[in-house]
């Protein structure tokens, strides 16, 4: 059996491709970080042009990248530092009121389930004991179970060394040569597409940016309603725990998440001995409850989908689908993805009008 040239050339662009995909996939804990490096550079690439534009050539792009890229980092450390003031007070706190807590839960928790049948009562002794053990543990006996689990898991300790150092290097030399690297890869394009491939990109680039600043405004705003929102209930550390709830805003479901459970700790620590329980559980409740409401049904969909032209029922579509394909990195890659999808179904449906199939 003879193949026809067409079928030796898919032949051969299939062989490639699945050896291409065997190679990534073996290399992928290698190319993790220049992938984070490369999304990074993506979305700090403008910011560096626009210090050169500013500068009018003034400024080398050595110093705009250099400028850049630490006032990047410092803004992941300051997103990072925002729990230091939460753990420092809430630490002394939580040894302080956690007997009085775990009293006040026994108290409330065993009328509530002897109405329903149930016999259950906490053993407030041992559990206190058992917590204080923990809480009052020495520096020395926790920095000693650090050294153990490095060494332990040291392989695991050095890939995370080594991935904060490689990707700020990697970052670094992207952004230096970021039109390079796009213009090598320009080269790949067979000629008689590139004309269709760069306007795609273009299209695709623009998408991705309204989707970035819509995103950056969802965060904002969510940083804003929630350190407000916890303020007026009288919550002394609103400030770290809004913010930090809102910048977080942007890994789906995890930050919320994190953000909830600090909000819930430190209110129980700081009512629980005065105005009880319920007073948290209703400031949590009335607080993220109405967040996640806004940002799922009116923020995420409107400020972001329609930037990127994504109707808000497309939008939460997306999200679930991706959630249900691809789990949680599914759910932190629908709407960029969804972007670029969107770009490619307008020019299938464009080229599909002015066929003679559509056209008759």
């Amino acid at each position: 059996m003879e193949f026809t040239p067409t079928q030796k050339r898919f032949a051969t662009w299939g062989a490639i491709a699945g050896l291409s995909a065997c190679v990534l996939w073996l290399l992928a804990p290698v190319l993790a970080p220049f992938v984070v490096a490369s999304v990074l550079a993506y979305a700090l690439t403008p910011v560096v042009d626009w210090l050169d534009d500013l500068g009018r050539g003034r400024i080398p792009r050595l110093l705009a990248v250099v400028v850049v890229e630490l006032l990047f980092i410092l803004v992941l450390l300051g997103l990072l530092l925002l729990i230091v003031p939460i753990l420092a007070k809430e630490l002394p706190l939580m040894k302080e009121q956690l007997p009085t807590l775990f009293d006040s839960l026994n108290t409330t928790l065993k009328p509530w389930l002897a109405q329903w049948g149930l016999n259950f009562s906490l053993d407030v002794a041992n559990i206190k004991g058992f917590v204080m053990k923990y809480l009052n543990a020495n520096v020395e006996d926790a920095f000693g179970s650090v050294l153990a689990s490095v060494k332990i898991g040291g392989s695991v300790a050095f890939a995370i060394i080594g991935n904060a150092i490689l990707i700020p290097v990697a970052l670094f030399y992207l952004l230096m040569d970021w039109d390079r690297f796009v213009a090598q890869a320009r080269t790949f394009v067979p000629p008689r597409l590139r004309a269709g491939v760069d306007s795609f990109v273009k299209e695709a680039d623009d998408v991705l940016g309204q989707y970035l600043r819509g995103q950056l405004l969802v965060m904002l705003i969510l940083a804003v309603f929630y350190s407000v929102g916890l303020a007026l209930f009288g919550l002394d550390l609103a400030l770290p725990i809004g913010i930090f709830t809102g910048l977080a805003i942007f890994v789906p479901y995890l930050g919320f998440g994190v953000g909830l459970v600090l909000a819930t700790l430190a209110g129980l620590l700081e009512f629980s001995a005065t105005s009880g329980v319920g007073y948290t559980l209703i400031m949590v409740a009335v607080v993220y409850g109405l967040g996640q409401f806004v940002e799922s049904l009116f923020l995420t969909p409107r400020l972001v989908g329609e930037r990127i032209g994504l109707h808000p029922l497309a939008v939460i579509f997306a999200l679930l689908a991706f959630g249900q394909l691809f789990g949680f990195v599914g759910v932190l890659i629908a709407l960029p993805v969804s972007a670029v999808l969107l770009v490619a179904i307008r020019r299938m449906r464009a080229s599909y009008m002015a066929s003679r199939l559509y056209q008759g």
